[in-house]
């Protein structure tokens, strides 16, 4: 008769003690121990990893770019975005045809910035007024 090979069921990464039954390859009460589970990365597929992978609202880049969507320079100010923890678009960044957002181009092709037109709140509309 043939012995089956039989692998014992894998220890805690930690205490290397108690079965493994939680993620990152940790026992329930290192798991659970405060501090003990950030020594230890995610093991999970679905982790996030890389730069610019935060949760949370990010604060604007300081300055808009002109370059325009898909160049070769609007990729690196992204990748610069990212990596210095901003979000990685700003309300003026420029279009497809390099003009920052809130700027229009008149005739002569100068630029002039754009205001943007008020419109009156429901209280002050004339259907309103008595």
């Amino acid at each position: 008769m043939v012995a089956l090979a039989t692998t014992a069921p894998p220890v805690c990464k930690h205490c290397s003690r108690s079965k493994v039954n939680r993620p990152r390859g940790l026992c329930w009460s290192c798991y659970y121990t405060p501090g003990v589970k950030e020594m230890y990365p995610s093991t999970s597929k679905y982790a996030r990893r890389g730069v610019g992978n935060r949760t949370g609202v990010r604060p604007l880049p300081p300055f808009p770019t002109t370059a325009g969507p898909g160049t070769p320079e609007k990729m690196a100010v992204l990748e610069e975005r990212a990596r210095d923890g901003f979000a990685l678009w700003h309300p003026h960044d420029a279009d497809e045809t390099g003009v920052p957002a809130g700027v229009q181009v008149n005739g002569r092709g100068r630029r002039t910035a754009v205001t943007p037109t008020r419109t009156p709140a429901a209280s002050e509309s004339p259907e309103f007024s008595r």
